[in-house]
């Protein structure tokens, strides 16, 4: 008797000892965000087929202003251009700065005064607060001339295009108020919904690899038991990661985390009363209802915050 009351406060120090180490775990994962943890949008331009002739890039606003960035007011020091002391980083030169200022838009949408070298970049990344709807428009200085595109939105959190410009033929546009305004360049949605499916799979196998470990380390050998285990975090798991998909096309992140931590602990609750109510049917070594609730939150709580560390490793994946 005596020797089984040894064993079952060696148990119950051991399930105490791993359930602080997951709360210590969860405290101390968020300290790896980052002070700015606001929701940032963006708008991300990919140019296919772009030759190496010098060429600048921006998007035109349906509005004077989104986030920090607007129209020129008119005032010499506020000129987002680098040859401005007050904007030196900005990558526009001033006569590239005016070209884009004295571009008149047949639609009436604005220059924001952010600009990207495009010939280098092939890329143009407006990654806080992008317009929308917005136009893409490009600039030769070596010959004056601007491609401009039609009207196109944002349709993600993080919204991409890609625009081919194997093709187009630049030196047939001047700069002229007819020729120059015409809508040139045709982007495509270009979302890479494989790594997000690839994603969501990666987050649901690993988690229920984990959750299952620490079942053989609660002591849990019954073959039922397990393949009850196994279903139960299958189903909360795809759920879970769907829903958290979702949030992240459409919000970003920010929302993710956010949600991320709602949910577990909905899953965590839902675990417990289904374990608490199912396990010990399946065997005959009969445990209390809190040692299931134990194993549910130790199994979340560890699952949860390996999922944070390896989404700051591997962000493209997780």
């Amino acid at each position: 008797m005596k020797s089984n009351t040894i064993k079952g406060n060696r148990k119950r120090k051991l399930l105490t000892g791993i359930l602080c180490l997951v709360m210590t775990v969860l405290c101390f994962a968020p300290a790896t965000a980052k002070a700015d943890m606001g929701p940032k949008p963006s708008v991300r331009i990919l140019f296919e087929n772009m030759g190496d002739e010098l060429c600048y890039g921006t998007l035109l606003s349906a509005r004077e202003s989104t986030g920090p960035a607007s129209v020129w007011n008119g005032i010499e020091e506020d000129a987002q251009h680098n040859g401005n002391e007050n904007y030196a980083w900005m990558t526009l030169d001033y006569e590239t700065w005016k070209a884009f200022v004295e571009y008149e838009d047949p639609d009436g949408y604005f220059f924001l005064q952010e600009g990207w070298k495009v010939s280098e970049t092939k890329e143009i990344a407006w990654t806080y607060y992008p317009p929308s709807p917005f136009k893409i428009l490009l600039y030769y200085p070596e010959t004056g001339t601007f491609v401009s595109s039609g009207i196109y939105e944002k349709y993600a959190f993080d919204t991409y295009y890609t625009v081919d410009m194997d093709g187009i033929t630049m030196r047939s546009v001047e700069y002229d108020k007819e020729l120059s305004t015409d809508a040139r360049l045709e982007a495509h949605r270009s979302y890479n919904y494989r790594v997000e499916v690839i994603s969501l799979l990666a987050r649901i196998v690993v988690t229920i690899a984990i959750e299952m470990v620490l079942a053989l380390l609660f002591g849990f050998r019954n073959k039922k038991q397990l393949l009850l285990l196994m279903g139960v975090n299958a189903g909360t798991q795809v759920v879970l990661n769907v829903l958290l998909n979702v949030i992240n096309y459409n919000s970003g992140h920010m929302a993710f985390v956010l949600y991320y931590v709602l949910f577990e602990l909905l899953v965590f609750i839902l675990e417990a009363l289904v374990y608490g109510k199912y396990m010990n049917r399946l065997s005959e070594n009969i445990k209390p209802k809190w040692f299931y609730a134990v194993y549910a939150l130790a199994a979340n709580g560890v699952s949860f915050a390996a999922g944070l560390y390896v989404a700051n490793l591997m962000p493209g994946i997780f």
